[in-house]
């Protein structure tokens, strides 16, 4: 059975519109103008700032007017319970499965609230497992994570495929190991002239429909 790996926030799941969700509400609730939205956003960018970077900017920025604590608790919970599965992301993980593919999530970030996002949106029922940064200690695009997305599954890293949205943290990573991948565009050029995806798609279900029709 091939193994894929799929990248969990802005692949799997939206989770930035689940993060500027939760940051509106932030606002709202502590009466502070909307216009803030797009500076958290900025600073957060895409959830790749350190989480002690973003608190202390927000405090920084808020902290007249916030606890600190109230700022820390929406980082730590990081909109968990707001991110969705669509429907036809959840099909295509069912296609795959059906076809035989072996799908782990490999995700940076905590365990708590990876494994809520994952929970929350019933991908623990869609998937084989999962690999979170902080519970074996390293981080894409290091290779030791991948490495240990092929030893959960028990297959080896040999004809497997990674699809994610970060050039970076996927594609250099699956490229340093010689494996295939797809980058989930979301709408973005692709601007790296050093490495390249094996295969481009607009979201995450063209991703794992290509990889499905490539392999078959």
């Amino acid at each position: 059975m091939p193994l894929l790996m799929l990248d969990l926030d802005n692949t799997l799941v939206d989770r930035d519109a689940a993060f500027r969700d939760a940051v509106t509400a932030f606002l709202a609730e502590h009466g502070l103008p909307d216009t803030d939205l797009a500076w958290v956003m900025t600073v957060d960018a895409g959830g790749y700032t350190a989480r002690r970077a973003v608190a202390e900017a927000m405090v920084d920025r808020f902290g007249g007017q916030v606890p600190a604590a109230a700022v820390g608790d929406l980082l730590d919970r990081g909109a968990a319970d707001r991110v969705r599965l669509t429907a036809s992301c959840r099909e295509a993980l069912g296609r795959a499965r059906a076809g035989g593919w072996t799908c782990v999530i490999v995700t940076n970030g905590t365990s708590v609230q990876q494994e809520a996002k994952i929970r929350q949106t019933g991908l623990d029922r869609l998937v084989q497992g999962w690999v979170v940064s902080e519970a074996i200690g390293c981080k894409k695009p290091e290779p030791e994570i991948f490495h240990a997305a092929a030893d959960l599954a028990g297959l080896p890293l040999t004809g497997a495929w990674v699809i994610g949205d970060s050039p970076h943290a996927e594609i250099a990573g699956a490229n340093a190991l010689g494996l295939r991948s797809v980058w989930v565009s979301n709408g973005r050029p692709w601007a790296q002239a050093s490495y390249r995806p094996t295969q481009v798609a607009e979201d995450v279900t063209v991703a794992i429909n290509q990889v499905i029709s490539t392999s078959s």
